[in-house]
């Protein structure tokens, strides 16, 4: 039975020339008591669609009925939960809990109100924290709140606008099982909107793609048994399948539609060929053990004494060698990356590039972090041009502007060259980024979570971007990374951190899967979730802030609850 129902539904923004089409003729049929989820990428009309389902926005043209009314404006019986928390930063967990049941059971006495409170603050897992004010709550715990207040309200569906993508890995599978877990006690009808496709697959009880020109695309039925053990689902054969039809469709549509727009990575090497100024620079280096980790530590000093955040960190690296570096927040990742970059100071042991110790920043060793932190007011072109004018002074200007267009030619920004940097997108800023670290021609590319801030699609992207430029250039690599298959279609070998303080290596797997990789191919490798399976099994020992029960993780085979998928 339908609860809610779109009836050819088109929306737009704006007025003559200036207008935008949103959404075009959607045809929608939200059934009672399901999990549906609607997948999709930034520009979609993702969040404007459960607007509409919220009565935030009205439609331009065709109706929206909830129960065969039209939604003319929000109502209580439709809670919506939003990608950002909105709460009352002076009241404690209760207090604004407290809010939403004030609202709907208004003539409740003080102990009855107190007991309501309870109970939605109860089953969100934060019965702990009730006297906490925001300021005082992680992320997590606050999008918690924001569950248990739309709870509280007591609605006959819930809408929830990526209620999980500001969060990190861990914390966002944990509360993705508990709006699951609530899900199921009510039975309460849920429209999730999110572009992760694990998400999607472990909630849903159907997938329905969000085109780029804002139409409903494909419709994926969810026929997995429940309860969706994270684990047990990278076995399961149903969940591979449907993962990777989802994620072949929405890279299918995706990238066709930004292809219509712009050159992307055009797959040819310009007439010029390799730039003479970088082949020049990579001539004469050691090949074994060029990158040397040896028992490296860093300790900060505190009122309460000295506290090791690394420790005993000791890692060899060939030339040309690509790792990805993977583990909880706070387990001193980005400290090995910073201390390798040179902008760290190494309390003990050494860190030795090409056969001399590592000491300040260089240019020979690039880094690329979450933010590209461009000039904005300089073009594309003379933003990489800053570094490349000091990486060879010997070059002529004209071989210089070789190695400057070849790499933005090489990130598929070839049409967009001359463009000032803040007329860029996320994307393209990252991509200059990325051209930035490679014009250098460094000896060591230092990558620090370079895709953290981008939507999915965007992201798939520039791992292929990146993965098609570092396979021109074979620069030896690390990459911190809390995405389990972002590190493993990268790496040649995952290595695993151990929990922090006193931080160090945990497990290595190599990474045996033939190059050149893409995501696709990848789906379809027979080794690819045997791989996937060792590090989500070390994530999941390590998982509680544990210290691990020793360096040796659990055997692939073995089905434990991941949560870090």
């Amino acid at each position: 039975m339908s609860i809610l129902r779109f009836d050819n539904v088109s929306k737009s923004f704006g007025e003559g020339t200036s207008r935008a089409e949103v959404l075009k003729n959607i045809d929608l049929d939200v059934r009672e008591g399901e999990f549906l989820v609607l997948l999709g990428f930034s520009g979609t009309g993702k969040t404007t669609l459960i607007n509409l389902m919220a009565g935030l926005e009205k439609p331009t043209t065709g109706s929206v009925t909830f129960k065969g009314k039209p939604v003319d404006g929000p109502g209580r019986e439709r809670g919506v939960i939003f990608q950002n928390y909105s709460l009352m930063p002076w009241l404690t967990v209760n207090g604004n809990v407290g809010l939403a049941v004030d609202t709907v059971f208004p003539g409740l006495s003080r102990a009855e109100r107190a007991e309501k409170v309870a109970q939605y603050v109860r089953m969100v897992g934060l019965s702990h924290a009730t006297t906490r004010r925001p300021a005082e709550l992680s992320g997590g715990m606050r999008q918690r709140v924001n569950v248990a207040r739309a709870l509280a309200m007591s609605p006959e569906m819930l809408l929830l606008d990526e209620p999980l993508s500001a969060l990190d890995a861990l914390t966002r599978a944990n509360l993705a099982d508990e709006i699951e877990h609530i899900w199921e006690q009510d039975k309460k009808t849920c429209v999730l909107i999110t572009n992760d496709v694990d998400e999607a697959i472990i909630l849903a009880d159907r997938i329905i793609a969000l085109n780029p020109d804002g139409t409903l695309g494909e419709t994926f039925e969810v026929d997995i048994p429940r309860p969706r053990d994270r684990g047990e689902m990278n076995h399961h054969d149903g969940f591979k399948t449907l993962r990777a039809d989802v994620t072949t469709y929405l890279m299918d549509v995706g990238i066709k539609a930004k292809v219509e727009g712009s050159k992307l990575l055009p797959n040819v090497t310009p007439i010029h060929g390799l730039p003479s100024a970088v082949v020049k620079a990579t001539e004469g280096m050691v090949e074994e053990r060029f990158l040397d980790f040896s028992q490296l530590h860093k300790i900060y000093p505190t009122p309460k004494g000295p506290l090791t955040v690394v420790e005993d960190f000791n890692l060899k690296m060939n030339k040309g060698e690509f790792v990805s570096l993977i583990g909880h927040s706070g387990c001193g990742k980005s400290t090995v990356l910073t201390m390798a970059a040179g902008l760290n100071g190494i309390s003990k042991g050494a860190i030795k590039l090409d056969g001399r110790h590592v000491e300040g920043a260089d240019p020979e060793r690039a880094v690329v972090f979450q933010s590209p932190s461009l000039f904005p007011w300089l073009t594309a072109k003379e933003n990489v041009s800053v570094g490349v004018d000091r990486v060879y002074p010997k070059a002529t200007q004209a071989e210089r502007q070789d190695v400057v267009e070849y790499y933005l030619e090489r990130v598929g920004l070839a049409d967009s060259m001359d463009k000032p940097a803040s007329d860029l997108s996320n994307g393209m800023k990252q991509r200059v980024g990325i051209a930035r670290a490679f014009a250098l021609s460094p000896k060591l590319l230092l990558l620090d979570e370079p895709f953290g801030m981008l939507d999915s699609l965007t992201r798939w992207e520039l791992q292929e971007v990146l993965m098609e430029v570092w396979s021109r250039t074979k620069v030896t690599a690390i990459c911190v990374t809390h995405d389990v298959d972002e590190a493993i279609l990268l790496a040649d070998r995952v290595v695993m951190m151990t929990n922090g303080p006193q931080a160090t290596i945990g497990k290595i797997v190599n990474v045996d899967l033939p190059r050149p990789r893409t995501r696709k191919a990848l789906l379809e490798h027979p080794d690819y979730y045997l791989y996937r399976e060792q590090v989500l099994n070390f994530l999941e020992e390590y998982e509680h802030g544990a210290k691990g029960k020793s360096a040796e993780t659990k055997p692939a085979e073995q089905s434990a609850k991941k949560k870090a998928a």
